[in-house]
């Protein structure tokens, strides 16, 4: 009896289907925004806002209370020595109800800056083994500050209702403001994670420029008394993009004083700025930023 005839031994590799290779390259184009990218990795984008959670109050006592804690003291303070002593007008609101309004959107846009701009020297390990957009470091900081800002945000309310402080339909507008902060930190996070890739001096100087930037923006006084002391130069102040955000949130949220309709718009254009110029930046650090990080 004449056995089967068997397929020759090679037929199984013949019939495995090829593996699909996939060629990791550089952008070539540093000025287009890689949103379809971006999509695909936004597990991994979940992930680093989660981690970074977890590794910011890791070991801690009191947790995510630190949230509510920093900005409560600050706002005691200011009401203290700013308030109480140094008498600043305060748009008619009680003084922790305007400090406090002011460190909302201060208080976030301080820690989304200082947290992004060392987030690619801190991933340095992940970068050099592993592809996935690097953009992504820079974006989880920024959406990871949001959690704080919705805790401190519940003591805001809080605050309000011990002064009987009660909003208006400004309140609509309160999200058009966080869109600008957020959108500032990313922008000027952008530019400072990149440049602190190449200079490590960088982490040093974001400190000094945020304490500078506090009093440069309208937090312990209101715009009002720029333009008041230099009418000519009110628009200029508008070049600083948080005070648009910081007045914007004053007035949205407890509905007191003008809305900011000029400097908003000076800032609103500012923002952009920063921020378009910062995502081509980063774009075309990308490229090299594996080599020199």
């Amino acid at each position: 009896m004449s056995a089967a005839a068997q397929p020759p031994a090679h037929a199984d590799v013949l019939a495995t289907p090829p593996v699909p290779v996939v060629h990791i390259a550089p952008p070539t184009r540093w000025w287009v925004l890689p949103l379809g990218e971006l999509w695909e990795y936004r597990e991994l984008l979940y992930f680093f806002v989660w981690r970074e959670l977890k590794v910011r109050y890791k070991q801690t006592v009191i947790g995510a209370a630190w949230a509510v804690i920093q900005p409560f003291m600050t706002m005691l303070i200011f009401s203290l020595f700013f308030g109480a002593l140094a008498h600043i007008p305060s748009n008619g609101l009680p003084y922790p109800v305007f400090y406090y309004s002011a460190l909302l959107p201060w208080m976030y846009f301080a820690a989304s800056l200082q947290n992004a701009t060392g987030k690619i020297v801190e991933n340095q390990n992940v970068i050099t083994k592993v592809y996935f957009p690097r953009l992504l470091l820079p974006i989880s900081s920024v959406i990871s500050g949001l959690v704080d800002f919705a805790i401190s945000f519940v003591m805001f309310v809080a605050i309000m209702a011990y002064y009987h402080v009660h909003s208006s339909w400004t309140m609509l507008m309160l999200p058009l403001f966080l869109l600008l902060a957020v959108l500032t930190a990313l922008g000027v996070g952008l530019w400072l994670s990149g440049l602190n890739a190449i200079y490590r001096d960088v982490r040093y100087v974001v400190p000094f420029l945020v304490q500078f930037w506090m009093f440069a923006s309208p937090v312990v006084y209101p715009s009002s008394l720029v333009s008041a002391k230099w009418p000519k130069w009110a628009w200029l102040y508008g070049l600083n993009p948080m005070a648009g955000v910081i007045e914007g949130f004053r007035w949205s949220l407890t509905g007191t004083g003008n809305p900011p309709s000029r400097m908003l718009l000076v800032s609103a254009a500012v923002v952009l700025a920063v921020l378009v110029s910062g995502l081509m930046y980063f774009q075309k650090m990308e490229t090299t930023i594996a080599d020199v990080v």
